[in-house]
């Protein structure tokens, strides 16, 4: 099974997501992209986050509107902070056999994956696909896994990576959206629209639970 991951906050999940999750779908011939909303994210410094609930029914209305997606409530059945680490461990203990994971990730998040969790034995359960973002380039990742202690040797073209694990690290430049979530609660805050933006679903959700008026979250 080719299966793809796309984490994150979600907080809320915006049409850049999920272009995203579909455009790496496609090209990779995945049959599925699972999005998971992380329950507590480690990463947040204590800032307040959407309840999850309500974070996680967001994700699961917006990824209704592709057969390739799929809302996953995995982290929110965890307790703890929500490690990355542990989700890939339970794909692998949940689907034993002929699993090829694909982990998806923008470029910043990657050059801060020294930070995560047992970050070293991220690379032995998935294949990484680390997605251009503005301001970053592509010649730091040869730099960066050496810092990390990562062994690796330069694939067949140069956008690729191959692991010690044998798992790859791909460079992928996709179709980029520049929208954020913190954008779109602080247009809430402001009473503004945020049509096309979000999925419709999304937005009358919002409106309908009263989210993100005072542009904490909470």
């Amino acid at each position: 099974m080719k299966l793809g991951i796309l984490g994150g906050t979600f907080d809320p999940i915006h049409l850049g997501h999920l272009r995203l999750a579909e455009e790496v779908g496609e090209d990779f011939e995945l049959e599925k992209v699972y999005l998971i909303p992380a329950a507590l994210p480690p990463h947040k410094g204590g800032k307040p986050v959407t309840p999850f609930r309500h974070r996680f029914e967001m994700t699961r209305m917006a990824a209704e509107e592709s057969p390739l997606l799929e809302a996953l409530d995995l982290e929110g059945r965890r307790r703890g902070l929500s490690y990355s680490i542990d989700t890939l461990r339970e794909f692998h203990s949940l689907i034993e056999d002929h699993l090829e994971l694909y982990f998806i990730l923008g470029m910043d998040a990657f050059l801060e994956i020294g930070t995560w969790k047992e970050y070293r034995n991220l690379f032995d359960y998935a294949h990484f696909l680390v997605i251009s973002r503005p301001g970053f380039q592509y010649e730091e990742i040869g730099p960066y896994l050496s810092s990390l202690g990562i062994g690796f040797k330069g694939g067949n073209n140069k956008d690729t990576f191959i692991l010690s694990s044998g798992n790859r690290l791909i460079y992928k430049r996709a179709t980029l959206i520049d929208i954020s979530s913190t954008e779109i609660r602080a247009k809430v805050a402001g009473n503004k629209s945020i049509r096309f933006l979000v999925p419709e679903r999304v937005r009358r959700y919002i409106i309908e639970k009263g989210l993100f008026k005072d542009h904490g979250g909470s």
